[in-house]
């Protein structure tokens, strides 16, 4: 029989049952938090400081890896600390609060993406208009609106999701408060939220994918125009960072949301949350340093003035 109780504290189920692969564990999320927060802080450092990247590309960048570093932040920790756990446990209000941001910031880097793809179509497609269209006001705004976008979604479905009824079992089958296992969890009618659930991350992905698909239809025919190989070669660099770093993201997404709300989430589901939620946030700023001249160009100049500094000192 169910308890007429609302819950005031969830219980997850964590990542794994092996008692084996937690220090292994442990340590690899450890790691790649501490990357991910080295290399995207490092990354927003630089483009402040190398006045080569001062460009609306890197300025959209910058805010990419700001959100990254607070998406990652949102759940990692929590991650950590519930890994030698015997009980993973967090407050219904901790709970909303995670979800919150999670949501939000998730949202914000899809249309980010979508916007960095934009911008890219104007500098291959309508380079000697760019300056003029890209305008420093222009990229506040959008970032704006993509910041905007993200957590009103948020609001929506943090308004939906807590204040359902929940009064029977505790236990989120994740490791951290994601919409599906929740809903699970309620014994209140869902149907609104589930629909809410699945026409947002539909809504937001059709959006973004139109946008960034579109932008690169665009971008590719004029590449191809290009008689030069070695323009083509460098006009396809500007976006090969950009098209990795979008498909990471939004594969993993579908295989985790785009499947039917009442199967239960399996290791691949969580091996697919792992991997937008903790992976993703840490190779955005590997990949564009490592594809990248210009970003490349600016850690060497960088750690040269660094160097040259301490010759000094």
């Amino acid at each position: 029989m169910e308890n007429n109780t609302q819950v005031t504290v969830f219980v997850f189920s964590g990542l794994t049952d092996n008692d084996k692969l937690i220090p292994f564990l442990f340590t690899f999320f450890l790691m790649v938090y501490l990357v991910t927060i080295l290399g995207n802080i490092g990354l927003v450092i630089l483009v402040l400081v190398a006045s080569n990247l001062h460009t609306p590309m890197y300025y959209f960048l910058s805010c990419l890896s700001a959100v990254d570093v607070f998406y990652s932040t949102s759940i990692t920790p929590k991650l950590l600390s519930d890994l030698p756990s015997l009980r993973k446990t967090i407050s219904f209000n901790g709970c909303a609060i995670q979800f919150f941001f999670f949501a939000g910031l998730a949202g914000t880097e899809v249309f980010l993406l979508s916007t960095m793809s934009y911008d890219r179509f104007i500098a291959i497609c309508h380079p000697l208009h760019y300056v003029s269209i890209m305008t420093k006001s222009k990229c506040f705004s959008l970032v704006s609106l993509s910041f905007s976008m993200g957590f009103f979604q948020s609001v929506v479905h943090t308004s939906c999701l807590f204040n359902l009824q929940f009064c029977g079992s505790n236990l989120i089958e994740h490791f951290y408060c994601d919409v599906t296992p929740i809903l699970r969890l309620s014994c209140s009618k869902t149907l609104l939220c589930n629909m809410l659930a699945i026409l947002s991350v539909g809504c937001f992905c059709f959006y973004s994918l139109s946008t960034i698909l579109v932008s690169y239809v665009f971008i590719f025919t004029t590449i191809l125009r290009i008689k030069s190989s070695e323009g083509q070669q460098k006009a396809f660099s500007t976006c090969s960072s950009h098209l990795m770093c979008t498909g990471v993201l939004f594969v993993s997404v579908f295989i985790t949301y785009l499947r039917s709300p009442s199967s239960a989430l399996d290791k691949k589901d969580k091996v697919a949350s792992v991997f937008y939620s903790v992976i993703t946030p840490m190779l955005n700023p590997l990949i564009y340093s490592l594809r990248n001249q210009e970003v490349k160009k600016a850690i060497m100049q960088a750690r040269h003035n660094i160097l040259h500094v301490f010759r000094i000192l």
